[in-house]
């Protein structure tokens, strides 16, 4: 069976994500956040679908500035509910107005989620979910996994024969031991 180094290079919407983000390491807060919510969003769908919607998520929550979605109320909310280029999940849009929150707390307590991150790695699988999931919502074991791979913290985004994985051994990534 083909896996995602097979399929993804050529594609239109996947190839570009495999090849320049996905298994780098991150650390904008900004950018760790929408990968939170392009993960939170995915629940239940294909990442294609997030992929191809992923430019009116970045309009729709204003570049994923952590402040700003930090600070929607219900107008927000209620604008997000009836933007029909995203995935118009309550559940989903309540997580990530909520996350927002939460990375907000996290910045000033740690300095920035990366720090969060970075204070807490390395963890097993299990211990990152049973910690995700007292720390935000909507984030359950898949979506964590993804989370943490997409931005470095856990290995196997890419196959060891993939091109694009020594790009990512040469970025030093979290899960390989070193840290900013």
């Amino acid at each position: 069976m083909a896996d995602y180094c097979d399929l993804a290079p050529t594609h239109p919407f996947h190839g570009p994500y495999h090849d320049s983000e996905y298994g780098f390491p991150v650390a904008d807060d900004d950018v760790l956040f929408e990968r939170l919510i392009l993960e939170i969003n995915q629940a239940g769908l294909s990442w294609l679908t997030v992929l191809k919607k992923r430019e009116a998520f970045q309009a729709a929550f204003e570049g994923f500035e952590v402040a700003r979605v930090a600070a929607y109320g219900e107008a927000e909310r209620e604008r997000l509910l009836n933007d029909a280029g995203i995935i118009r999940n309550r559940r989903k849009i309540d997580a990530a107005i909520h996350d927002a929150r939460v990375v907000r707390e996290l910045q000033e307590a740690f300095g920035s989620f990366k720090a969060w991150l970075d204070y807490h790695h390395p963890l097993p699988l299990v211990e990152w979910v049973k910690l995700f999931r007292q720390t935000f919502r909507f984030t359950g074991p898949e979506i964590v996994n993804e989370f943490l791979m997409s931005t470095g913290y856990l290995p196997g985004a890419h196959r060891e024969d993939c091109p694009v994985q020594s790009r990512i051994l040469a970025a030093a990534p979290p899960w390989m031991g070193s840290f900013d």
